[in-house]
């Protein structure tokens, strides 16, 4: 039995291109695609995100109550990669991250970042 652990992330999506057009911003490719419904995508690093297509109406973008938080060493790139799209640029948080954070196009909040050195 392995020991490896992974937890994976299922965002609903209302339009799987328009969504993995976003997350390829991020570094994130097709990983495998089974449609017309859902799609996994991977960064080739160990990060892996799904996507499943939502019903019209199930989820407001601007209500959108979900986030993920993605680790990366990455951060002032990816930042920068979003430019005015990045709703909190990159700093540092109490809680001991250097982060930022954007939405996808479904409203999903998503956090970039590292832990601080200290």
């Amino acid at each position: 039995m392995s020991s490896h652990h992974t937890l994976t992330a299922i965002l609903a999506s209302s339009n799987l291109d328009a969504s993995t057009t976003f997350y390829a911003r991020l570094g994130f490719t097709v990983h495998a695609d089974y449609p017309p419904s859902y799609r996994i995508l991977s960064d080739g690093r160990g990060a892996e995100l799904h996507l499943t297509s939502m019903e019209k109406g199930w989820l407001e973008p601007e209500r959108n109550p979900f986030g993920v938080y993605f680790y990366t060493e990455d951060v002032d790139e990816l930042a920068a990669e979003f430019g005015r799209s990045v709703i909190h640029p990159p700093q540092n948080k109490p809680w001991g991250m250097y982060e930022f954070a954007v939405s996808d196009p479904d409203g999903t909040l998503i956090r970039v970042g590292k832990p601080t050195k200290k």
